[in-house]
């Protein structure tokens, strides 16, 4: 063989084998699966998202609880938590790349939205009662101030990236077991961040300190009693796509910077 073939081979050898380290160091991107369910579940979260902050959260309700007396909380509390349940699932089975996706989706619809409601209530409105009226609704409804719309819009930043962390590291910790203190512990763990973030971000200054504490409590009581009574529907939902998916994805590698969106 002559020396000039045995270069070649050489070569090609050398190359084959960078190539190899490249690929197993994380360097070179190997193709993405094909999810079936991923899309549906992160166009549920941001529906349930924006729904939550624009059409639930202006209603304030009252009810009466054994022991507490009378409750108030916002409409959109009831919902909200939906939010997180989709949240849990995402990290759970796909991963917390994939849930951080979502939240950076639902972050930049919440954001729209805002600046949207914003443009068109500023725009001048039309002659006659009817519009007059309409223009009042938009105004009560979509009105609130930029610093509670970014007050909300930062807590729910925060509070879901924290939760998908907690339930990442802690599916590590449990070796995938004990789905039910991962999703509760996660969420309960989220959702002070975000109610302590949003209450003392929008209303600092503006309300009683002490009433501040008081409605923040109560939001994240609610909010967590919620995750505890839907497990046995996540144990469902995280078993079947699971099954579906064919996966079941460990955070041991993973890049936990909040400030990126690619898988």
């Amino acid at each position: 063989m002559s020396s000039n073939l045995v270069c070649i081979l050489r070569i090609f050898e050398n190359a084959d084998i960078l190539l190899s380290i490249i690929h197993f160091s994380g360097l070179m991107d190997s193709p993405r699966r094909h999810h079936r369910y991923y899309d549906l579940i992160l166009t549920a979260f941001v529906v349930v998202l924006l729904c939550s902050n624009f059409i639930g959260a202006g209603k304030a309700a009252v009810i009466d609880l054994p022991y507490f007396g009378s409750v108030a909380f916002g409409g959109g509390i009831l919902f909200f938590p939906i939010a997180y349940f989709f949240g849990d699932i995402l990290t759970e089975v796909y991963g917390y790349a994939y849930d951080r996706r979502a939240v950076w989706a639902g972050f930049a619809a919440l954001a729209f939205a805002a600046i949207m409601a914003q443009i068109v209530i500023s725009l001048p409105v039309a002659p006659g009662e009817y519009m007059a009226n309409y223009q009042k609704g938009l105004e009560t409804i979509f009105g609130n101030s930029w610093r509670i719309a970014l007050a909300s819009m930062f807590a729910f930043w925060c509070g879901s990236l924290a939760n998908s962390y907690v339930l990442a590291k802690m599916k590590i910790w449990t070796q995938g077991r004990y789905l039910w203190t991962r999703t509760i512990g996660s969420t309960a763990v989220g959702e002070m961040v975000d109610s302590s973030f949003f209450y003392v971000l929008a209303f600092y200054g503006i309300w009683p300190t002490h009433e501040i504490l008081q409605v923040a409590l109560a939001q994240y009581v609610l909010k967590t009693s919620w995750e505890v009574l839907a497990t046995p529907l996540t144990y469902w939902v995280v078993n079947f796509l699971k099954r579906k998916e064919n996966e079941d994805f460990y955070d041991i590698h993973t890049n936990f910077t909040p400030f990126r969106v690619k898988v």
